[in-house]
């Protein structure tokens, strides 16, 4: 994905003038321009930058990535579900100290599934996906569970 100046100062939150600095200086791996225009690439999110000789480290350089996502099916939820006949949301995504409670997942980017049988997640989960990629969370409105005869 390539970006141009204005849309990567917006990312990393710095000035045009400091990415046009970075830029004349060839410190951007892979930035060229056509005509008045940079095309700037970025991997994962973020361009390449090549380390100055002096001074402090870019700021963007020191930010924290963004808390770890983890999402995982709640047994427990399935189990009510199927006693009651209730269509409640049994996958949990977890993101810092928030859970969200959905009916389906969408990951933009890359995860990875863990399995601990023997160091599971507080809510008592041992298989789980890992994420720092955006996501989307669905919610359905499902009909009412026909009557058990």
């Amino acid at each position: 994905m390539y970006v141009t100046v204005t849309q990567l100062s917006k990312i990393l939150e710095v000035s045009t003038a400091r990415i046009r600095q970075l830029l004349i200086a060839g410190r951007i791996k892979g930035a060229f321009k056509l005509g008045h225009m940079w095309g700037i690439p970025l991997v994962d999110g973020m361009p390449r930058v090549t380390t100055g000789r002096r001074g402090p480290k870019l700021g963007f350089a020191k930010r924290r990535p963004d808390a770890m996502t983890k999402i995982h099916i709640n047994g427990s939820k399935i189990r009510e579900n199927d006693k009651t006949g209730s269509r409640s949301p049994v996958i949990t995504v977890k993101k810092g100290t928030t859970n969200t409670y959905c009916h389906e997942v969408i990951i933009y980017g890359s995860c990875r599934i863990v399995y601990e049988p023997d160091n599971h997640l507080k809510s008592g989960a041992r298989v789980w996906i890992e994420t720092y990629s955006k996501f989307d969370v669905i919610f359905r409105n499902y009909p009412p569970a026909p009557a058990a005869a």
